[in-house]
């Protein structure tokens, strides 16, 4: 994708014990920090699922605090989706 202040939406699938620890209460912390809105939802197989719009520095910010280790519980794999921003979202959530 082209200009660094363009939006984008990053969809991050977070795999590890991130359920039950304040792992989505984190996550919506560090994206309202970042100016995000979007939603992290906890996944019935065990993951959450991060779903972040915004300019793509600030999705990369996110990105890093996921991969980054300092995270609650335990994080052992993130997979990513860069895309095209929806706009369905007005704040971020967790569901």
């Amino acid at each position: 994708m082209g200009d660094a202040d363009e939006a984008v939406r990053l969809t991050a699938w977070v795999r590890g014990k991130v359920q039950g620890v304040g792992f989505r209460w984190w996550t919506r912390c560090r994206a309202l920090e970042l100016g995000l809105t979007g939603a992290a939802t906890n996944l019935s197989d065990g993951r959450v699922e991060v779903v972040a719009e915004g300019p793509r520095p600030s999705c990369e910010a996110l990105l890093a605090h996921l991969e980054g280790g300092s995270t609650p519980g335990r994080v052992d794999s993130v997979t990513q989706r860069w895309s095209h921003p929806g706009g369905m979202f007005t704040g971020f959530v967790e569901r």
